[in-house]
């Protein structure tokens, strides 16, 4: 696992939502894969991003915005236990790619603030990508600024995540 402190306050991304969005588009559509999202504290955004990229019906199977515990032990078949953590958003991965239907998922939760929550900081979040048969890529962020930036660097992060692994090559 990978962590990785990122200061959102007063940086400038290199690459904004909007152009991640349009690069996963591209390589989803190129490579024949399907994709779906599930996340928490960034509710909907990454999903709203990619459903806005150009031929977003042809590649983008879905999302789900599971915010409360329940909805993601009930339906994306999370385990008991901390939400706050890498074994949540594997779950949560896995997941909605078996819900979906999708070659590969991206998942995001954590705390996006202001309070701590499970014991975990403000702006800890962890990124799972996988496809229904497993995980590819986890990453744990201690991102810092306030409740938006925190979201925003968060999606940039998964999109990130999402592009690396739609340019590897298929494996399953």
């Amino acid at each position: 696992m990978s962590d990785d402190v990122i200061t959102v306050t007063g940086s400038t991304p290199t690459r904004d939502v909007r152009e991640l969005a349009e690069s996963v588009a591209e390589l989803a559509e190129a490579g024949d894969t399907s994709v779906a999202v599930a996340e928490s504290l960034t509710g909907g955004s990454i999903s709203a991003a990619l459903a806005a990229a150009p031929s977003a019906s042809s590649w983008f199977r879905g999302a789900v915005t599971a915010y409360a515990t329940e909805v993601k032990q009930q339906v994306l078949h999370v385990p008991p236990g901390p939400v706050i953590s890498m074994a949540c958003a594997e779950a949560m991965a896995t997941g909605v790619a078996r819900l979906m239907g999708a070659d590969i998922a991206v998942a995001v939760t954590g705390v996006g603030g202001p309070d701590e929550q499970e014991g975990q900081p403000a702006g800890t979040v962890l990124v799972a990508v996988a496809s229904a048969s497993g995980v590819r890529e986890q990453r744990e962020l201690r991102l810092r600024g306030d409740p938006g930036e925190i979201v925003e660097a968060t999606t940039r992060s998964a999109l990130e995540m999402l592009e690396r692994q739609l340019q590897r090559p298929r494996t399953d």
